[in-house]
């Protein structure tokens, strides 16, 4: 069936506005499951960037659930009729710390909706710009992108692998087990079935194992810069290049540069790209 692109793009201008707090639980579980040695969070304490992700959680009722375990289509997000859906990278301006504490509002706008032909069909293009305030300043700015597509052919041959750099200053060896994945869904309220429900991502969906988040990929990046340097990251971007799974492990790897600049990136066991990012520290 062909994308009513009229129709999807009407959600253009659509908003959403959220409000939380910043509790100190959420951020001890993410801390544990990162495998960190952080002490516990006090009422003050600055929130790690990225981790704002543990809040504005999506709280749609078990009866609005769809078969991927993700809200029905429509309401804030266009409903786009392609069964993948991937986030497929994000953009990120740093202005001030969220803290420990303190309430916090998100803003968010359907900045735009395209539509291409891929190589296997239809993408469906959704760009989301958040702004993050804190009680009395804003605290940060992010583009999410949003990639819908249609399941490929059985017999589609996979895309040719994009070598991953191998001049790393800062490496990290990650083991994505199931219990990793499992605990980052359950500090995201993420019910997509394809991080937990290994029966449903390769009988339905033709993945060879379970899916790695992609934000938790770029949490880890962010991670590995705050375990490699304590300068404060100004900004932040990353594009996912190619899936990565459960059934190996995969690197997450820096190389500072010039200017503040860091390149970071994300490369499975057998070498190649799986998401490659950059960050600007001060």
């Amino acid at each position: 069936m062909p994308l009513d692109i009229a129709h999807l793009r009407s959600w253009i201008g659509r908003r959403e506005v959220l409000t939380d707090r910043v509790t100190d639980v959420p951020i001890a579980a993410l801390s544990a499951t990162l495998d960190r040695d952080d002490p516990q969070p006090q009422v003050g304490d600055a929130l790690p960037p990225l981790w704002h992700w543990l809040y504005f959680l999506p709280l749609a009722r078990q009866s609005a659930i769809g078969p991927d375990g993700h809200p029905r289509r429509g309401g804030f997000l266009p409903p786009v009729e392609l069964p993948r859906r991937m986030w497929a990278g994000g953009r990120f301006a740093f202005h001030a710390p969220l803290r420990v504490g303190e309430t916090i509002t998100r803003t968010s706008t359907i900045a735009d909706v395209t539509v291409k032909e891929g190589r296997t069909g239809p993408l469906c293009f959704v760009l989301v710009r958040h702004e993050v305030a804190g009680a009395d300043r804003l605290a940060l700015t992010e583009e999410h992108d949003i990639v819908y597509r249609d399941m490929p052919p059985a017999d589609e041959p996979p895309p040719r692998p994009k070598p991953a750099p191998t001049d790393a200053v800062w490496r990290r060896d990650i083991v994505p087990d199931p219990v990793l994945l499992f605990r980052y869904s359950a500090l995201t309220f993420n019910g997509h079935r394809i991080h937990y429900d290994r029966s449903y991502v390769t009988q339905e969906e033709g993945y060879p194992g379970l899916i790695v988040h992609g934000p938790l990929i770029a949490t880890l990046l962010v991670d590995l810069l705050r375990r490699s340097t304590d300068k404060p990251l100004k900004s932040f971007k990353f594009r996912a290049v190619s899936p990565l799974f459960d059934i190996a492990p995969f690197a997450v790897c820096g190389q500072p540069g010039a200017s503040g600049a860091v390149a970071l990136w994300a490369r499975n066991a057998d070498g190649s790209l799986a998401m490659e990012a950059e960050a600007i520290v001060a």
